[in-house]
């Protein structure tokens, strides 16, 4: 079973470029590259949710990791990404077979997408397109969600 995978990032800042246009950018938040397996389904897309909006990963007045990005009043930066299922067992060359379809594959990310801007502000890159991504870490803090480990 394969199914969605998110690297979530702590940001002080990020933007993302797409043909030297700039497309979007936050301040402090969270920035996401997301892939989508083909075995996603709505209760991944919500599971995931619930992670990202409610994860303790920023600091409270004891600077201890204890703020969720709904208590920072912070926001996302989500940017598609198949290449996290790339599978690189053979060859030099990464096979990315794992990768959902690209139409099933919009319409989850883009409901992902949705379903966080109800508890959060979201800004997105562009499904499928070349983008340049800048951003600034905070910690560094670098979270891998995978939903199958649910």
């Amino acid at each position: 079973m394969i199914v969605m995978k998110l690297i979530i990032q702590r940001v002080s800042e990020a933007s993302v470029t797409i043909h030297q246009q700039r497309r979007a950018e936050i301040q402090q938040g969270l920035l996401l590259l997301v892939g989508i397996g083909p075995d996603d389904s709505q209760e991944d897309v919500a599971y995931a949710v619930r992670k990202v909006v409610n994860m303790r990963i920023f600091s409270d007045a004891d600077d201890k990791m204890n703020l969720s990005l709904q208590d920072i009043r912070g926001q996302i930066l989500s940017i598609s990404q198949f290449t996290l299922f790339a599978d690189t067992k053979k060859g030099n060359r990464p096979a990315f077979t794992g990768a959902a379809k690209p139409d099933f594959a919009k319409q989850l990310y883009e409901q992902f997408n949705h379903s966080l801007a109800q508890f959060v502000p979201v800004q997105t890159g562009e499904f499928g397109a070349d983008m340049q991504i800048s951003l600034t870490n905070d910690g560094p803090v670098t979270i891998i969600l995978d939903t199958k480990q649910k």
